[in-house]
């Protein structure tokens, strides 16, 4: 049953159904949460005077066990049916402690970062010439890139996701399937997935796109509308790519899930198999919310790319249809509430940009100052850590006060990207 309280008689644990007021234009993209932090009762008192609570949440009311359940086998592929059982270990009970936690700063990761990230970026131009003149994939060298990879996230995930902020319109192709792996390590490392597991899901997101390679780049990268067969063209990419890696040594058929599966959806609709819900497996329905939050945050031949908040929107707009409802809301909580990137600007009036996500307290990122509250340059560009700051010199407790469109007053987040200093 919903009851309605005052905001002031919120707590942790409280599970919030209903506000007085409509859901579009608050921070809060999920139409109903548990209160976990004391940064959400701040927002919802400064939002509302009522809400509504219910005693049993949706989702919540039985806790979700860290241990993977039985589940069917998948009649797509017996790999997938193994996979599958992690699913519900992914969906894990909120209040059981994480597996990992930041071991390093931003600022002490960056180095290692960059080094992997450039590593990586010369094997995916290596391997697109290996599989356009036929020969082989080095699959060994493809496992110690995401290896390292891998290592870079569990110290610390922000520098890696700092570098699929930038993007080339012409470089598509082979940097997407680079920022897949990031975002999917990423992803993995907030589900608590092993580091065997890690290994395995990376290796696959950095090779789904494989069979793009066997493509005509005339049809990849037109800028209109494709035909009914230049479409049917462009699903083959799927069986080719996973032709490619199942005749290739080494690769492990887990990996292979994520170019298997990674354009099915959720409700049926998507392609090659048309395979619904968890038969999908936990490795394909990672790789179809990354893949296309990627793809959507980028600019292509035939879109300019979205922000980062409003692709994470359009991504819980599609819940249910298009992707697995529980994991679009994880992700959502995996890249927060304001991702690395977003152009946000304060209750002060200053205009800045997020450059680390708070894993804590994920309404109160770190931002960096870039217009003052007149919107003019700001001299010296200071370090806000909102999970930190004071109130200001009129007593404000200094806060997000809304996310402003990609490109707002002709700001680039790249130039602010702390990698570009080191």
């Amino acid at each position: 049953m919903n009851r309605k309280i005052d905001t002031h008689e919120l707590r942790k644990g409280m599970y919030v159904c209903e506000l007085d007021r409509p859901w579009v234009g608050t921070p809060f993209l999920f139409q109903g949460f548990e209160i976990r932090s004391d940064d959400e009762i701040e927002t919802l008192r400064s939002l509302c005077q009522y809400v509504y609570i219910t005693d049993i949440p949706p989702r919540t009311a039985t806790p979700r066990p860290r241990t993977a359940a039985p589940a069917p086998p998948s009649a797509a592929d017996p790999a997938t049916a193994t996979h599958a059982n992690l699913l519900s270990a992914a969906l894990r009970n909120p209040t059981a402690p994480p597996r990992y936690h930041d071991l390093v700063t931003l600022e002490e990761e960056v180095a290692a970062a960059r080094e992997i990230e450039s590593n990586t970026r010369e094997l995916i131009y290596s391997i697109m010439d290996d599989v356009r003149l036929g020969h082989s994939l080095d699959a060994m060298r493809a496992k110690k890139a995401v290896g390292g990879m891998v290592e870079s996230v569990v110290r610390n995930p922000d520098a890696l996701v700092w570098l699929t902020q930038l993007k080339n319109r012409d470089a598509y192709t082979a940097l997407h399937s680079l920022r897949v792996c990031i975002l999917a390590l990423t992803f993995g490392r907030h589900l608590d997935l092993s580091t065997e597991e890690l290994n395995l899901l990376g290796t696959g997101a950095l090779l789904h796109d494989i069979g793009k390679l066997r493509i005509s780049p005339e049809i990849l990268n037109k800028p209109a509308r494709l035909t009914d067969e230049e479409y049917a063209i462009m699903k083959s990419h799927v069986p080719i790519g996973v032709g490619i890696l199942d005749d290739t040594r080494g690769i492990p058929a887990p990996a292979i899930a994520v170019a298997r599966f990674h354009h099915e959806r959720y409700s049926g609709a998507g392609y090659i198999n048309g395979i619904t819900g968890d038969q999908i497996g936990l490795f394909g329905l990672i790789g179809a919310i990354v893949d296309a939050y990627d793809a959507i945050t980028s600019d292509r031949a035939y879109h300019d790319g979205l922000s980062a908040y409003d692709a994470l929107k359009k991504l819980y707009d599609s819940r249910g249809k298009d992707f697995h409802p529980g994991l679009v809301e994880q992700f959502i909580q995996c890249m927060g509430i304001y991702p690395i990137g977003s152009i946000v600007e304060l209750n002060t009036g200053s205009v800045g940009v997020v450059i680390t996500v708070n894993r804590d307290r994920r309404l109160r990122p770190k931002v960096v100052v870039v217009l003052d509250e007149n919107k003019r340059p700001h001299p010296v560009a200071p370090v806000l850590d909102l999970s930190h700051t004071g109130p200001d010199s009129g007593g404000t407790i200094i806060e997000i006060r809304q996310v402003l469109p990609a490109g707002a007053f002709k700001i680039s987040a790249n130039s602010y990207l702390p990698l570009a200093k080191v």
